[in-house]
């Protein structure tokens, strides 16, 4: 019989807490949950009332894993949903992680949580975050990526925006902008546009064609994630990786020493000169510490008072 818990009211019936989901550190759905429920504070303010997507890999990343954005067979009641488009046509509900319960409900089977720019208020398709996937094209790593993250970050200054960074959790970078509410259609518009100016400016970076065969060495710059149908990593969220990596907020500071780490240029190696795991790696025992720390890094992207609009004229 399953253990049940409660969790602020909620009965949840936990399963196979022993059951080991990383290999490579030996870590175990039940210390996944207690993960969870350490950085919750956190994690919470950022799935607020946004649709999620999960991608579950109940038998860790060398099982099967598969997306699923429609509530999962059991799903309790007490879960919010909500109704949402699909880009194919017509609509369908979506789970809304609100609370703790819901939080360790979704955890028990074995989630990562992927979120959209948008939240259901002020309405589906309405981005108050832009968002920026830089994913090296081995032999470039996270080095590469922070030369491009630097460069973008001064670009968006120059249009009165501020970005904030976060690790994917796999092999690059994220960075989040907070935007007055703003169609997603624009944001993408917007974001294609310093897309192609990155390409444009640091040619042996950036890449910003999907094509894989052009990616070796480069930086593709992932625009396409603005995109009201599309989903992002969420922050604090562990990757299914053999190792329980996580999608971890960092500092601009951080990111300006991974740079000083290895030759930002096509072909740079790891921080230890091998192309293996370097800086900027964290993994679910760090998460704690860092929140101690530095706090919530991205909480600015929480605060309305934050919040700018794109440029004038980016209505594409």
């Amino acid at each position: 019989m399953s253990p049940i818990t409660e969790v602020e009211g909620r009965r949840i019936a936990l399963k196979n807490l022993d059951k080991v989901i990383h290999p490579a550190t030996g870590t175990t759905k039940g210390e996944l949950l207690h993960y969870l429920a350490s950085v919750a504070d956190a994690l919470l303010g950022h799935l607020h009332g946004r649709p999620l997507a999960f991608l579950r890999y109940p038998d860790g990343p060398d099982g099967q894993m598969f997306f699923t954005k429609n509530p999962p067979p059991g799903t309790p009641p007490w879960v919010t949903t909500a109704e949402v488009t699909r880009h194919e046509g017509g609509t369908a509900r979506q789970v809304l992680v609100q609370d703790l319960p819901s939080l360790m409900w979704a955890a028990n089977l074995v989630v990562e949580f992927h979120a959209p720019m948008w939240r259901i208020d002020p309405g589906e398709g309405i981005a108050d975050r832009l968002v920026f996937d830089l994913d090296p094209g081995p032999p470039a790593t996270i080095v590469d990526c922070c030369a491009v993250a630097l460069w973008l970050r001064e670009r968006l200054a120059a249009d009165g925006l501020t970005a904030y960074a976060k690790t994917s959790g796999s092999k690059g970078l994220h960075l989040l902008v907070p935007l007055e509410p703003t169609p997603s259609r624009q944001a993408t518009a917007y974001a294609r546009r310093l897309a192609a100016e990155a390409a444009t400016a640091l040619p042996r970076l950036v890449i910003r064609k999907m094509t894989r065969s052009l990616r070796t060495g480069k930086v593709y710059v992932d625009f396409s994630q603005n995109a009201a149908a599309k989903t992002t990593a969420a922050p604090y969220t562990a990757r299914a990786r053999p190792e329980p990596t996580v999608s971890t907020p960092v500092t601009w500071e951080e990111i300006a020493r991974t740079t000083e780490a290895g030759p930002a240029v096509d072909g740079s190696a790891g921080a230890d000169g091998t192309g293996a795991a370097g800086p900027l790696v964290f993994r679910i025992g760090d998460i704690p510490s860092r929140l101690d720390r530095h706090g919530d890094l991205l909480a600015p992207l929480l605060d309305p008072g934050e919040a700018r609009p794109l440029p004038a004229g980016d209505d594409r």
